[in-house]
């Protein structure tokens, strides 16, 4: 596996994690309610616990996925180019390749000036 495809799954991994985060949060709306008795003054973080812890992992996951997306920048653009790449990469060979104990062909010979050569 090269580092290419690792850092995609702990890109992919980062991005889920931050969507299920964000739909974890609640909203502005919802502080409102808890003042009034809402119960959530009862859970594990306490009121206001909850929503710091959330936001602060987010707020680290999104950093990770930023520094992430620009890993993968980085090596998208400064790929070795040791034989791999595309089709249109590679040089074109216009001729076969001669062997060195190939000898080179005589030129066609040519009629002597003034003679023609009948058709």
């Amino acid at each position: 596996m090269d580092w290419t495809s690792i850092i995609v799954v702990i890109h992919v991994l980062i991005a889920l994690s931050i969507i299920g985060l964000v739909l974890l949060q609640h909203g502005k709306g919802a502080d409102m309610g808890s003042g009034f008795g809402g119960g959530a003054s009862g859970s594990l973080f306490g009121a206001t616990g909850s929503a710091n812890f959330l936001s602060r992992t987010t707020a680290v996951l999104a950093t990770l996925f930023f520094l992430s997306s620009l890993g993968l920048a980085y090596l998208a653009t400064n790929k070795p180019k040791e034989g791999g790449g595309t089709v249109m990469d590679r040089p074109v060979r216009t001729e076969p390749a001669k062997s060195a104990t190939e000898a080179p062909k005589p030129a066609p010979a040519q009629p002597a000036p003034g003679k023609e050569v009948p058709q």
